[in-house]
């Protein structure tokens, strides 16, 4: 289906991009042969770099003529596997396109190319009194691959996820044609919203070359809150009741001790408060200290009614730097605290969100293994980890695909999906086959080919 590499292939990509960018072999460091996990593993035939949307259009068409199969891959941040080259063939890193490259203040937009950084970003809109408000875990990461994979975060309670804030795309397509998708207008009715096809594709359909982002004015206070409760139970169920409450957070994360302990040793710094099962951890922000200050305190009684230990105010730089630098680093303080782990990315509804994470605790005593967790919880997306700790390497195959197959038939069953945020890539394309069924695979299927014919850009992902 597929042609190999060749030297002849070697030259003309050497031509398009130039000689040291364009590794084969062993130049191709073991590292772009996975994404964060580690569990999807192949290497690339070749390593190409590209710093233009011309380049990229150049390498699509001779991959194009040549059937190569080419996968694009941004910080390797992933957890699925969809930045890994299954079918070999070319790995085209877009990093070097990092380059922030307009502001459009009148507009409230800002024109990126797909390998800034989102805390570049971030910093960016911060400095020009402006938020971009996306705000997922991983700050490392590309706002090509948050685009591809339609990233939410923590501020997706408030303010939604990537897809609301992409206004335009220019992406190169499988046969090396340069489109531009969507409008800088803020609103657009102009048929098919074919720019909306590729968020969330997960570089499937087109390669991301630049993106016009909306901004939001920037709100001149934020202030965190952070609660403690005696069990998982009452801090998840307190959820929907802060939300009826007619306040929205611009975040509401959940946490439980183990998981803080975790960052705690991982960080070496201290948690502010480490004595209970649970916690909730609220952001609130606006543009008056005493509108955010009545919102917070309205929240904060009404948690301590529902039976909340305490609620602790931070809002100093010391306090905030504590709180929110140890909920950065959960996901890699779980993962140092084991031998391997993989990731269930499941959303529920919020009101379920409780049933759920006691499902995982349950499967946790009757398997023996440990099932750490930490999310979103005003929006119903939950970050559940299997770790491996001491079993051997078939009892943690089987162990894992039993915890899989049983939590995401527990997260169908009360209403949820197979992925909130990371995406399905090559790791979960089976559960979202299940979850779907044939009908809507055929539908996927069919917008894939009409995309890309020769089925080579990332091949084998989502719905193959």
């Amino acid at each position: 289906m597929y042609n190999k590499i060749n030297s002849d292939d070697i030259s003309v990509l050497r031509s398009i991009v130039g000689d040291s960018e364009v590794l084969v072999g062993d130049s191709i460091s073991e590292d772009y042969s996975h994404d964060e996990l580690g569990d999807v593993k192949k290497m690339p035939d070749v390593l190409v770099r590209v710093h233009t949307t011309e380049e990229v259009s150049a390498v699509m068409k001779h991959a194009w003529a040549r059937s190569i199969p080419v996968t694009v891959r941004g910080s390797g941040t992933g957890l699925v596997g969809a930045a890994v080259p299954i079918e070999g063939g070319i790995l085209l890193e877009t990093t070097k396109m990092n380059k922030i490259l307009s502001l459009d203040k009148n507009n409230l937009s800002v024109t990126v190319q797909p390998g800034v950084l989102l805390m570049e970003l971030a910093a960016f809109a911060e400095e020009n009194d402006f938020l971009y408000p996306p705000d997922p875990g991983e700050k490392s990461a590309t706002i090509g691959g948050n685009i591809s994979t339609n990233a939410g975060g923590m501020r997706a309670v408030k303010y939604g996820v990537t897809r609301d804030y992409v206004r335009a795309l220019t992406v190169v397509m499988p046969n090396g044609d340069i489109l531009n998708l969507g409008a800088t207008v803020a609103k657009n009715s102009s048929g098919y919203s074919l720019k909306d096809l590729i968020i969330g594709s997960e570089g499937t359909l087109a390669i991301i070359c630049e993106a016009v982002l909306k901004l939001l004015p920037l709100p001149k206070v934020s202030v965190s809150l952070l609660v403690p409760f005696p069990d998982m139970k009452t801090a998840i169920e307190a959820v929907p009741k802060i939300i009826r409450s007619k306040i929205i957070p611009t975040a509401i994360e959940y946490m439980s001790r183990d998981t803080i302990l975790f960052s705690e040793s991982y960080l070496g710094k201290k948690f502010p408060d480490t004595k209970n099962d649970a916690y909730i951890l609220l952001t609130f922000d606006g543009n008056s200290d005493a509108q955010v200050a009545a919102d917070m305190n309205t929240v904060a009684e009404l948690c301590l009614e529902i039976g909340a230990k305490d609620a602790y105010i931070v809002d100093t730089d010391e306090r905030k730097k504590a709180v929110w630098s140890a909920r950065g680093a959960f996901l890699e303080a779980i993962k140092a605290s084991t031998t391997e782990m993989d990731e269930c990315d499941v959303v529920v509804p919020v009101d379920k969100v409780d049933a759920f994470i006691k499902y995982t605790h349950e499967l946790a005593d009757e398997l023996k293994i440990r099932i750490p967790s930490f999310g979103h919880a005003g929006d119903g997306n939950l970050h559940v980890y299997i770790c491996r700790d001491e079993l051997s390497e078939s009892d943690w195959r089987s162990t894992l695909k039993l915890c899989f197959d049983r939590m995401y038939e527990k997260a169908e069953s009360l209403g949820g999906l197979v992925s909130g945020e990371h995406g399905i890539g090559y790791a979960k394309k089976e559960f979202l086959k299940k979850q779907l069924g044939d009908a809507q695979i055929l539908l996927m299927q069919g917008i894939k080919k009409v995309f890309d014919e020769k089925n080579i850009l990332n091949p084998g992902k989502i719905c193959f």
